[in-house]
């Protein structure tokens, strides 16, 4: 059987030029988080599929890529469904996976933890431009803190990255499910029915409001609810004047300290931002995760066409695994879409002055190679990036490549 050359469907190789471009952002991730008090840690990419299949993933959960039991212990013969045959599965995000991090390392974590991964996660997404099954997220997450502070600095932090990346004139749209609800309470959806309601809201970006109305009352809804529905969720937002002409038509509806909160975060991020961006009150925003359970955020780019950073509060996932809730709210920046449009836009990684590039003749031996090999590792030693080369014929077409990959100086050793 002949072997294939190519990844496997939804999955990539990564050349060295975009190698160079991930690690020099995951570099900056590092060091501007870090700037905030955010420490890096990791999780196994494998989870028990007990906890992938909890009802928290939302559509993500129709993703999962499952692994088999193994040994005796895989019965196809006995097995009802998938789930019978698998006892495991590859993350799908990484938010599940630090909850049960959290919860397991409670007693050893500071309150409150202030948390950074990467790494990659794994969905059975069909792969388009900047989408694929296998991808890499970047979360910042914020453990035991209830306050709106959580969510001022996890703002803060990632507008600060992402300005740092060059970055400009974004938006950042900020909400509350807890507006969504008072949305739902006030048209008089039940309460049962209204993550069914979310989900289509969900849409309005991608189908519009008479696409939204449509798919409402084809779900069963009564008319009069769905038009206040869309009249309610058809506001166009803004600043924080238009939160509190929300809150008052809401009433009783909206719970107690969600309009507080969003006006506190909104005006603590304008006071600390340092990049060009502005910050949008947009109750149409639902992101699609059944966790969020407060306020909830995304980073939109006009240029791109849509969102390349979102997140939320998510007090209850980690009582999942406690029994007791715990105050949580994360941020997710798009990587891999960072990437494609930093790619896209030929980016060029900051050059280093102190990348230097050998390059030697082959007839080159004995004492004369040795005195070289020397001096490389002499300039290794006081810092300098030295890469040490065989000589090609096509020395133009060798040098160019050298230059595009940020070498300054280029030597080369001759046989005398």
């Amino acid at each position: 059987m002949a072997l294939i050359k190519k990844p496997v469907t939804g999955m990539k190789d990564i050349l060295p030029r975009e190698m160079e471009i991930r690690n020099y952002v995951m570099g900056l991730v590092r060091e501007t988080y870090g700037s905030f008090g955010f420490t890096e840690i990791e999780t196994p990419i494998v989870e028990h599929i007990e906890n992938l299949c909890s009802n928290q993933g939302g559509e993500n959960e129709k993703l999962i890529f499952k692994i088999l039991k193994r040994g005796e212990k895989l019965d196809i013969s006995g097995a009802k469904d998938s789930n019978d045959l698998s006892d495991s599965g590859l993350r799908y995000d990484l938010t599940l996976p630090l909850s049960r991090y959290y919860a397991n390392h409670l007693n050893e974590l500071p309150s409150p933890f202030k948390a950074l991964q990467m790494g990659s996660v794994f969905r059975a997404d069909r792969p388009q431009k900047g989408r694929f099954r296998q991808f890499t997220q970047c979360d910042i997450d914020i453990l035991g803190d209830g306050t709106s502070l959580a969510e001022t600095e996890l703002v803060t932090a990632t507008t600060t990255l992402l300005s740092k990346l060059g970055f400009k004139n974004f938006t950042v749209r900020i909400s509350d499910r807890r507006f969504l609800k008072g949305i739902a309470a006030c048209c008089g959806f039940a309460e049962e029915s209204w993550d069914t309601v979310f989900i289509i809201l969900d849409k309005m970006d991608k189908i519009g409001s008479d696409g939204v109305r449509e798919e409402l009352i084809k779900a069963g809804f009564a008319e009069d609810s769905v038009n206040k529905c869309i009249e309610l969720f058809s506001t166009e937002g803004g600043d924080v004047s238009e939160v509190e002409k929300l809150s008052k038509e809401l009433g009783d509806n909206l719970a107690e300290g969600a309009a507080e909160s969003l006006i506190t975060i909104i005006n603590n991020v304008n006071a600390a931002k340092s990049g060009e961006f502005s910050v949008k009150f947009d109750p149409t925003l639902v992101r699609g995760m059944s966790y969020y359970t407060g306020t909830i955020f995304e980073i939109e780019i006009a240029e791109f066409g849509s969102s390349i950073a979102g997140g939320g509060r998510y007090d209850g996932m980690v009582g999942k695994f406690t029994g007791s809730n715990v105050p949580a709210c994360g941020f997710s920046i798009g990587f891999e879409r960072i990437i494609t449009m930093l790619l896209d836009a030929d980016f060029k990684v900051p050059a280093k002055e102190n990348k230097v590039a050998f390059l030697l003749d082959k007839k080159l031996s004995g004492e004369a190679l040795s005195r070289i090999m020397k001096e490389a590792a002499d300039l290794r030693s006081s810092g300098k990036t030295v890469l040490v080369s065989q000589m090609m014929k096509n020395k133009k077409f060798q040098k160019d490549n050298l230059e595009k990959m940020g070498y300054s100086e280029i030597k080369d050793f001759y046989a005398d």
